[in-house]
């Protein structure tokens, strides 16, 4: 396949990152050297699982002035929950704070990412999803990840479902990017172990569909490569979750992020997000669901990742599309083929000839 003109002209990552165990630490001094005065306040954003559960979270200092929300991650962020946290902080005065600060998986990051951005740019969550609409920096946010293997810490997007449309897409931007990262490996310690491994098929899922496709570069690729190997080390040995392999994932997820900021993704996350909005199957595990009966786009890939899953004793839930009536087939239809950049990258301009509804509804009959 030719290699084809992305669009990506300025490549941005992370402007800051401090990475390895007990880094968490270092939120204090951080916020110290960006606190102006005493008035000056942040905001957190944090996984509610942390609520009961604080865990690693607990040695965290924060100033009485600041402003903690626990948020609720069960389904995938909506744009109504975003303008409703938006919302929120307006009427509460809390709407001019010195930093953002998210910290949970991918769902958290992107709520933080996008509430960051509406905090500066007027109007509600919906308008800003596409690419480049967001014309203003947002607040100064960091991101630290709890999960890895979305690569939200890493992206310059957050993606959100319009519930009015039903379409699920990003706030692609570099105004999206995180201005600071945390990434701790000790705050991993506690996912359950299905969880860690259907997150962590993010990282895999995303190179794999990127140097598959055409949207081709050689930074991308070698960003991608090295998240294969690392995915590849940790989920072939016989403990994923030792403190070397969250180690490895967490570098995985960064990279992965990295990769996909350059490229797009392929078929899978097309499927991947029809299942999400039709059926709200979270992300990762949708991924893996449509990861499982693909095989006839990325055979060796699907070779490996049911390695993956039998060496891990992995099972990856079957017939969620059974007994579906012709209009939520219809509903996943309309929801994949809308990503037309990922099936441009993963198929060219003609995917709408390889990917027909009758083929589509075929393919999401075999979940």
């Amino acid at each position: 396949m030719r290699t084809l003109e992305s669009g990506v002209k300025n490549a941005k990552n992370a402007v800051h990152y401090v990475f390895g165990r007990g880094s968490i630490l270092q939120l204090e001094p951080l916020l110290l050297d960006l606190r102006e005065d005493e008035s000056s306040y942040a905001i957190y954003l944090i996984d509610s699982y942390f609520e009961k559960n604080p865990g690693p979270l607990k040695d965290i200092s924060k100033s009485d002035i600041d402003f903690v929300i626990y948020v609720d991650t069960k389904h995938e962020p909506k744009t109504d929950d975003i303008n409703l946290l938006l919302s929120k902080l307006q009427k509460t005065g809390k709407d001019s704070p010195f930093a953002i600060i998210g910290i949970g998986g991918g769902s958290m990051l992107d709520i933080a990412k996008a509430v960051s951005n509406l905090l500066t740019n007027e109007g509600q969550a919906e308008d800003y999803q596409g690419w480049d609409l967001v014309k203003k920096p947002g607040v100064y946010k960091i991101g630290i990840p709890t999960l890895s293997g979305t690569g939200a810490e890493a992206t310059r997007t957050c993606v959100m479902t319009n519930p009015k449309n039903g379409l699920k897409l990003g706030m692609n931007s570099d105004h999206t990017v995180f201005d600071q990262l945390i990434m701790d490996p000790n705050l991993t310690a506690t996912v359950p172990r299905d969880q860690y491994f259907y997150t962590g098929m993010d990282a895999y899922v995303h190179c794999i569909e990127s140097l598959a496709g055409g949207y081709r570069n050689a930074i991308g690729d070698a960003f991608s490569d090295q998240t294969l190997k690392l995915c590849r080390e940790v989920f072939l040995s016989t403990d994923m979750q030792t403190d070397e392999n969250r180690e490895k994932l967490m570098v995985a997820s960064y990279l992965g992020g990295c990769a996909i900021a350059t490229s797009y993704v392929g078929i899978i996350h097309p499927f991947s997000a029809g299942l999400s909005v039709v059926l709200g199957v979270h992300h990762c595990m949708a991924n893996c669901i449509v990861m499982a009966v693909i095989e006839e786009f990325y055979p060796n890939a699907v070779e490996e990742f049911l390695t993956f899953t039998d060496k891990q004793t992995i099972k990856i839930p079957q017939e969620i599309c059974k007994n579906l009536s012709q209009e939520q087939f219809d509903n996943l239809y309309k929801s994949t083929i809308i990503h037309e950049k990922p099936l441009t990258n993963a198929l060219g301009e003609d995917f709408k000839k390889i990917l027909t509804k009758a083929k589509v509804i075929e393919i999401f009959k075999r979940m």
